[in-house]
């Protein structure tokens, strides 16, 4: 099923591992600049540029039981590739494991939050970082497209639903969010009122004990990760989402990171992606001391 390259610090084998690190190399119905099926291998080899010490959290990876996977090899069509991706990560949320997923496309994440929900012992949220509402109930005639993602989490999995740094949708995606009460914060607001309140009032609204968290790493301004798939100006900060991800990690069952086009940059995006990964794993482990 999975195909084998390695990430740096992820020297666990899988029964002993906590967290289960996994690629996706899809990206089919990518609809402005296709490429992300090349993130997953620019984030591993993104790895070997960090130290092992994370001094924030007093933490080194290298005691950490983290595995990776390698890549689940997809299909041409996206309900195959989300119908074996949901297979494969069952067993790993069954296992009491996080699962984290290198994307690929956002489309990814669906199948990652049911097989998450379906195993967990109480419902979970959904929290995502991203710069489109992705509301779409279908889109180029696709129903699991990247641009609908969120829609059929919420329609399909759960209703605990907020998103963070959202700035880009057609109006009817605008009018659908505010008709049915949904949370989100656009960039504009996280800038308004601080990041530390946004979270606050996120954490508060949640109610859950558990949630999947989602990066889209076009939440992020383009100045900070200009090789994505859909950039979007004014958006997030590197620090923003970081501080997201630290306060997040510790009530999270699952992670992700997509939509980054390392063929549109000189790899920093990669990187960036790579160290918030990074963050997550610090951040849970942290909260298990």
């Amino acid at each position: 099923m999975f195909y084998k390259p390695d990430m740096m610090d992820a020297l666990a084998d899988y029964d002993a591992a906590r967290y289960v690190i996994f690629g996706v190399p899809f990206d089919a119905t990518s609809s402005y600049r296709p490429g992300s099926r090349w993130a997953p291998d620019a984030m591993r080899k993104a790895s070997a540029n960090f130290e092992t010490y994370n001094e924030f959290f007093d933490i080194d990876f290298e005691d950490l039981l983290i595995h990776d996977a390698g890549n689940l090899e997809p299909y041409s069509s996206v309900d195959e590739t989300l119908e074996e991706l949901h297979l494969a990560v069952k067993p790993i949320a069954r296992d009491g494991k996080i699962p984290i997923m290198l994307g690929g496309e956002h489309s990814l994440t669906y199948p990652c939050v049911k097989a998450c929900a379906e195993e967990a012992d109480e419902d979970i949220g959904f929290v995502v970082m991203d710069a489109h509402f992705d509301l779409r109930e279908e889109y180029g005639g696709i129903r699991n497209s990247h641009a609908c993602v969120s829609r059929h989490v919420r329609d399909d999995i759960t209703d605990t639903y907020v998103t963070i740094g959202v700035r880009s949708g057609p109006k009817e995606e605008w009018v659908y969010a505010k008709e049915n009460g949904l949370k989100y914060y656009t960039s504009d607001d996280v800038r308004e009122m601080g990041i530390k309140q946004v979270i606050a009032e996120v954490k508060e609204y949640l109610g859950c004990k558990k949630i999947y968290l989602s990066l889209d790493m076009d939440a992020l301004d383009p100045a900070y990760a200009p090789g994505l798939g859909t950039p979007e100006p004014f958006g997030l900060t590197d620090i923003d989402v970081r501080e997201i991800i630290r306060a997040l990690a510790p009530i999270s069952v699952g992670f992700d990171v997509v939509e980054i086009a390392p063929e549109y940059d000189n790899g920093i995006s990669a990187l960036l992606g790579t160290k918030l990964l990074r963050e997550f794993i610090a951040a849970h482990a942290a909260s298990e001391r």
